[in-house]
C-alpha cells in the first residue's frame, strides 16, 4: 500500500505542475504577495475591482484597471515586470491573470484570496 502511494505521488506532482504551466500564472496567497512586493519593488500591482471597491480600500501602490477595461488598457500593464493581480476574493483576478498569460505576460500571479485575504492577515489597506 505504501509503495503504491509513493508511486502515485510523482504523478500527482507532475499533474499539478502541468496545470500551473497550462494556466500560465500562479495562484498565491496574500501573505506570499506581501513578501513578493517587499522583495521586488518592480512588481506591478494590478487591482481589477470596480472604482467603487477601490475607493473603499486598496493596497499601497496598486493601479486600478477594472476587469471590464483590461483588454482595452492592456498597454498600461508592463510586460517586463512581474504582475500581481487582485480583486476582492480572487475570482476576477484569476480571469485577468489567465488573460495576461495568454497575451504573453511571463510572470503573472493571482492573489487568490484577494483583498479579503490581505485584510484577514492583518496587512495594511489604504482608505
Amino acid at each position: 500500500m505504501v509503495m503504491k502511494q509513493i508511486a502515485i505521488f510523482p504523478m500527482i506532482v507532475l499533474a499539478l505542475a502541468v496545470t500551473v504551466l497550462a494556466a500560465g500564472y500562479r495562484d498565491i496567497k496574500a501573505s506570499e504577495a506581501k513578501s513578493l512586493l517587499a522583495a521586488n519593488k518592480k512588481v506591478f500591482l494590478l487591482d481589477v475591482r470596480t472604482p467603487e471597491e477601490f475607493g473603499q480600500g486598496r493596497l499601497q501602490g496598486a493601479v486600478l484597471i477594472p476587469i471590464n477595461e483590461v483588454e482595452r488598457r492592456i498597454g498600461e500593464i508592463p510586460r517586463n515586470r512581474p504582475v500581481v493581480v487582485y480583486c476582492a476574493v480572487g475570482s476576477r483576478s484569476g480571469l485577468v491573470a489567465g488573460f495576461l498569460s495568454r497575451k504573453g505576460y511571463r510572470e503573472v500571479y493571482n492573489m487568490a484570496d484577494g483583498i479579503v485575504g490581505w485584510y484577514r492577515n492583518g496587512l495594511p489597506i489604504l482608505r
